[in-house]
């Protein structure tokens, strides 16, 4: 493949990946005006934000196109961060859920 093929498959893919990106922004504000339960609403918009955050991991910063060893060198702190949030941040958020901020 030619270095001008590429780029522009390369730039498709970008491109894809943008309205992706675009598209799942759209979705997590509509979900912002939609009232349901808390933990519910949490749970959605945390997974659609880890998505979007491997999008820009695989895509934008080109991790998909380099070796493995690599990416695991992000995912292993990436675990490591999830791990004291749950250990310290979730404990809170359930307290606050059961009683209330008012």
């Amino acid at each position: 493949m030619s270095d001008a093929a590429e780029t522009q498959s390369h730039g498709r893919t970008f491109i894809k990946v943008l309205i992706w990106l675009l598209v799942i922004t759209l979705i997590e504000i509509l979900l912002a005006y939609i009232q349901f339960g808390a933990v519910a609403m949490l749970t959605v918009l945390m997974s659609l934000s880890i998505v979007k955050a491997g999008l820009i991991m695989a895509y934008f910063m080109h991790l998909r196109y380099d070796e493995p060893s690599l990416s695991w060198t992000l995912v292993l702190p990436l675990v490591v961060c999830l791990l004291i949030m749950v250990g310290y941040f979730f404990p809170d958020s359930f307290l606050i859920l059961e009683i209330g901020t008012k």
